[in-house]
């Protein structure tokens, strides 16, 4: 059966998360159900990583096994139309080989977190963004964050219910920047354990405040208990920014910032 990867930018807002679940819509159900009304077969589809519910995917990435070879435009268009009304869309399809798997090929996958920082809550961006009002210093919260850099156990920064195997992950990058009103944290990883993001975020938060410095983010880093880390950021700032592949796994990357 002919293999397409997808890249699916979704608002995470009304859904349960990206994984078939009991209790709400996911993503994955209403990507599943588009590739069942336009092929009708039963398909699984295979994501990148899963992300919780009120996180954002501005360039997930998926595989699907079609029963028929079609053009990628095809498959794209045809999932998009399936996929109404519902605030998610597939941005591309590729053709790819049958070894290629979504979640098992990829080499590295980037997060990106937005802080709106300014007085007034946001309007237009409501659920896309964390909203505090206190002036952070987004400088400080950059060099500490340097302490999360490389290979660590991350259990203080891990979620209780996480399934990885080991709590030890090498943090390739973490980089905090202004933009305008906005603090963006961005983190590149092989793969990240459940919450690692919101709860690296919301840790640093306390340093922008004034409240932590980089010793007291090291020390948390180093107790190895989440009980001494700082509080978990809001899931609706989270986006599921981009995934990273070896050349041999598939012809082209995606990043959604440059399109």
């Amino acid at each position: 059966m002919p293999r397409y990867k997808l890249i699916i930018e979704y608002d995470g807002g009304p859904f349960c998360g990206w994984q078939r679940q009991a209790n709400g819509l996911s993503v994955q159900e209403a990507v599943e159900t588009a590739v069942t009304r336009y092929c009708q077969v039963e398909a699984v589809v295979h994501a990148a990583g899963r992300t919780d519910s009120g996180v954002h995917a501005l360039g997930q990435v998926a595989h699907v096994d079609l029963p028929r070879s079609d053009p990628p435009d095809k498959v794209r268009d045809a999932l998009n139309a399936h996929l109404r009304p519902h605030p998610v869309t597939v941005v591309r399809a590729e053709a790819v080989d049958e070894d290629f798997h979504a979640r098992f090929s990829a080499r590295e996958r980037s997060y990106l977190y937005r802080i709106l920082n300014r007085r007034s809550p946001p309007a237009l961006d409501a659920g896309r963004v964390w909203w505090v009002g206190a002036a952070l210093d987004a400088e400080a919260m950059h060099d500490a964050a340097q302490a999360l850099v490389g290979h660590h156990d991350f259990t203080t920064f891990r979620a209780k219910e996480c399934q990885s195997q080991s709590p030890v992950k090498t943090l390739d990058e973490i980089r905090v920047t202004r933009v305008g009103e906005e603090i963006h944290l961005f983190c590149r990883a092989r793969s990240f354990l459940h919450h690692q993001v919101r709860n690296m975020t919301g840790t640093l938060r306390l340093v922008g405040e004034g409240r932590w410095s980089r010793a007291d983010v090291a020390c948390a880093l180093a107790a190895r208990d989440r009980a001494a880390g700082g509080p978990t950021a809001p899931p609706q700032g989270l986006y599921f920014l981009r995934v990273d592949y070896p050349t041999a796994a598939t012809t082209e990357e995606h990043d959604p910032c440059t399109g």
